[in-house]
């Protein structure tokens, strides 16, 4: 029986999560509180540094769980996601054992009887004590209830993404040499993807789903708040205000709550108590990640950037 902490109701999530240092909205925590109930995983949708995997990580640690995660990248397999069997253990055993191959094959008649022979032990080089468990399979063997973390799940192929609906359909993988695995607790799944493809409708339609945007202002200021209590209340509000005016901007990668809070700690770093334009410039390239995003920023700033509230428009 599972005896790590469950989630009460949506409020409970929210405070749960808050403690975990993860602020949301009603809408996440909504989504969150369902996946549990009915035991169906997320797929969290949204842009690179909106706080997608570290939602994962505030719900292992709200529910006293184990996060087990597995990094998608273009070409991985299912080898690497679910197991593999440790080739050079078995040789090293073969070496150790190879003067009992006599043993087995002593009196066989013929070679087809030696090698049914031999075949019939193979059960000893394909057990337990070789295979090498990979995320996938970890968290269904997991003796415990554990959070799965499947990140930015659409770097993966389309046919690594198709080998994952029968893992969230039925929570079971088959290893030929071993039989059916059969997950000893229902793992609470998250996916994330950073929009580069679209995932499958048959992918979507195991999952609820979840988008997370830019926070808005004040969300995104309690944030801040939450992960620098140091910051002083005016250097937070000109801090996000400034953000959300760039993040108006044609960028190639608008900054997100991320950059927001690498400023914060590089502006506290710095003892700022306020910023000003001159601030903006030196620690520009803290918030902007691409030399073209820094030339447009600093283009507005020549024509009358202010860090004063309201958007940036092509204009200012």
């Amino acid at each position: 029986m599972e005896t790590a902490p469950q989630f009460e109701d949506v409020a409970h999530v929210r405070a749960a999560l808050e403690g975990a240092g993860y602020i949301c909205s009603p809408g996440v925590a909504t989504v969150v509180f369902l996946a549990q109930a009915t035991r169906k995983p997320i797929l969290v949708e949204g842009p690179a540094g909106v706080g997608k995997t570290e939602l994962a990580k505030a719900v292992a640690r709200c529910l006293n769980r184990e996060l087990i995660r597995l990094q998608c990248y273009e070409g991985l397999d299912e080898a690497k996601a679910l197991y593999e069997w440790e080739y050079a253990k078995q040789l090293l055993y073969t070496q150790m054992v190879k003067e009992k191959i006599g043993d087995v094959v002593a009196g066989a008649r013929s070679i087809a009887e030696a090698v049914d022979r031999i075949a019939a032990q193979e059960d000893a080089f394909f057990s337990e004590r070789f295979i090498q468990p990979r995320p996938l399979l970890q968290a269904i063997s997991a003796e415990h209830p554990v959070v799965l973390l499947i990140d930015e799940v659409d770097k993966s192929d389309p046919e690594f993404e198709a080998f994952l609906l029968e893992v969230l359909s039925d929570f079971q993988v088959s290893i030929p040499e071993l039989g059916t695995r059969r997950a000893l607790h229902i793992p609470f799944v998250v996916l994330t993807s950073n929009d580069s493809r679209d995932m499958s409708d048959a992918l979507k339609r195991r999952c609820l789903h979840l988008y997370i945007d830019y926070p808005d202002r004040d969300l995104e200021l309690k944030i801040v708040r939450l992960k620098l209590p140091l910051i002083g209340d005016r250097l937070a509000f000109q801090l996000v205000d400034a953000v959300r005016r760039i993040r108006a901007l044609d960028l190639k990668k608008k900054p997100a709550i991320s950059e927001t809070l690498d400023w914060a700690q590089s502006l506290v770093a710095l003892q700022v108590e306020e910023l000003s334009l001159e601030v903006l410039r030196e620690t520009l390239n803290v918030i902007c990640k691409h030399r073209s995003d820094v030339q447009l920023v600093r283009e507005k700033i020549e024509k009358g950037f202010s860090v004063a509230p309201g958007p940036l428009t092509a204009e200012s």
